[in-house]
């Protein structure tokens, strides 16, 4: 009877048309939430218009979205392991879309917090899933590039929510930009047929022959024969079953790391909704002009792609932690300086940086997060840390809120949002990478190979 690792093959798999297809759905998801999330800013002048809300309701507003994500996060995260990713993607997808368009219909700012409240229910318990799936599914060395490259269809979701936001509230009002978001619904089926299963779900439940046949599709070199043993292979373990669980997250001295990518992904997040909330106020106070709003959330968008697609290159190539260290200082330089006077086309220079340090470097933190945790509990611990995060993205537009509201200099608000850019430049270098699943797996390999124990690579399959 053969032992055949998937954590092994998964590695040292050539990128081919099966890992294409993997990162075609984690993209479109990723960009049909990306739209959901963003399309309560890009109508929110016409809704409190509509509605006849002030400022601080309409604040309230779409904060029930971020409330709902913050669930979603920590609930999805963790229920994939146990149910199945492709189910929980699924099911995710479902809730945003249709409780997105159900906002849509409400004529009242309760009956649209509810509706954005469930609906981001959904946007934020597929963030984690899609993370963990092409984690797993990804060749080891282009791993970062293809996570960030996949979660860059955020910010494409954003900028086609600002695109299309325009021409559809002239024309239907704000409800047809919210009611657009319905048509992924119609993609489900294909979802549900093309997107592969997690190996490590499959493993426990025992369904041998379905992942025999995303084994062959994903390694061509993998011949499969009676008998085989698939197994996860994680820090020293054999894992064949057994329930993933949040005290795994601590186990293995992993504890103070996955404290730190917490209190790293809250200060991100906070940067990230502070900026959304607050930068065209505080452009506006300084005199300068954007033009549209629409300008704004593409440069912002634009930046945070370049940024994730950019920084995924450089953590292939160089160590993601440092990457993400530097990267978290860059953010706190740009934004600093967005508080002092500069010419316009250095402001958009600015505030595409910003985008690029802020959501862009969300992106590569979680693509980071996701290679640290083993295989079987990799998504409740992304989902714990976008849900700890998310806490920041609640406290902060009522933070810098109450600050702007102090009447200070205009560069002491953007410290303020650049502050937390240098505490997570510091806490980002307190992960304890030798703790990572991805080291401590390739330790264990070299191990293995050196005492003639390790049989996967063997038996049956091609050579390199």
């Amino acid at each position: 009877m053969r032992q055949i690792d998937v954590n092994k093959l998964a590695d040292e798999a050539k990128f081919n048309g099966f890992h294409k297809l993997v990162l075609f759905w984690c993209a479109m998801v990723i960009i049909f939430d990306g739209y959901d999330l963003a399309v309560a800013g890009i109508a929110l002048p016409s809704i409190m218009k509509d509605m006849g809300v002030d400022a601080t309701q309409a604040g309230f507003m779409v904060s029930s979205a971020l409330f709902g994500m913050m669930f979603g996060n920590i609930i999805f995260g963790a229920l994939a392991d146990r149910i199945g990713r492709r189910l929980v993607i699924v099911l995710c997808i479902l809730l945003f879309s249709v409780f997105t368009a159900a906002a849509g219909m409400m004529k009242e700012p309760i009956g649209f917090s509810a509706m954005r409240f469930l609906a981001g229910v959904g946007i934020g318990g597929v963030m984690p899933n899609v993370i963990a799936q092409m984690t797993e599914y990804s060749p080891l060395k282009m791993r970062a590039t293809l996570v960030t490259l996949m979660f860059s269809g955020y910010s494409v979701g954003g900028m086609l929510a600002a695109v299309l936001g325009k021409g559809l509230i002239e024309t239907y009002g704000w409800q047809g930009v919210f009611i657009a978001a319905a048509a992924p619904v119609v993609l489900l089926p294909l979802v549900l047929k093309q997107m592969p299963e997690s190996m490590s779900f499959l493993i426990k439940k025992g369904r041998t022959d379905e992942l025999k046949s995303i084994v062959a599709r994903m390694a061509p070199s993998y011949v499969p024969q009676p008998g085989d043993q698939f197994i996860v292979r994680t820090s020293g373990k054999t894992e064949n079953g057994g329930d993933s669980s949040f005290g795994a997250l601590f186990a293995e001295g992993r504890g103070f790391s996955t404290v730190m990518f917490w209190v790293t992904c809250f200060m991100c997040l906070f940067m990230v909704y502070a900026l959304s909330s607050w930068l065209t106020k505080l452009m506006a106070t300084a005199g300068y002009s954007l033009g549209s709003a629409l300008t704004f959330v593409l440069v912002l968008n634009f930046g945070a792609m370049i940024g994730a697609i950019g920084g995924g290159w450089l953590a292939d190539r160089f160590h993601i932690k440092y990457v993400l260290a530097v990267m978290y200082s860059l953010g706190a330089v740009s934004i600093t300086l967005l508080g002092y006077k500069v010419p316009t086309e250095l402001l958009f220079l600015l505030v595409g940086l910003a985008g690029a340090s802020t959501i862009g470097t969300q992106i590569v933190t979680s693509a980071y997060c996701s290679q640290f945790y083993p295989m079987s509990c990799r998504s409740t611990g992304v989902g714990m840390m976008l849900g700890v995060g998310r806490v920041g993205a609640i406290v902060a537009p009522i933070l810098i809120g109450t600050i702007v509201g102090m009447n200070l200099p205009l560069e002491q608000n953007f410290m303020a949002i650049s502050i937390p850019a240098a505490i997570a430049a510091v806490t980002i270098l307190f992960v304890n990478h030798s703790r990572s699943d991805a080291v401590r797996h390739q330790a264990t390999l070299d191990a293995a190979v050196a005492g003639h124990s390790v049989v996967g690579h063997t038996a049956g399959l091609a050579p390199k």
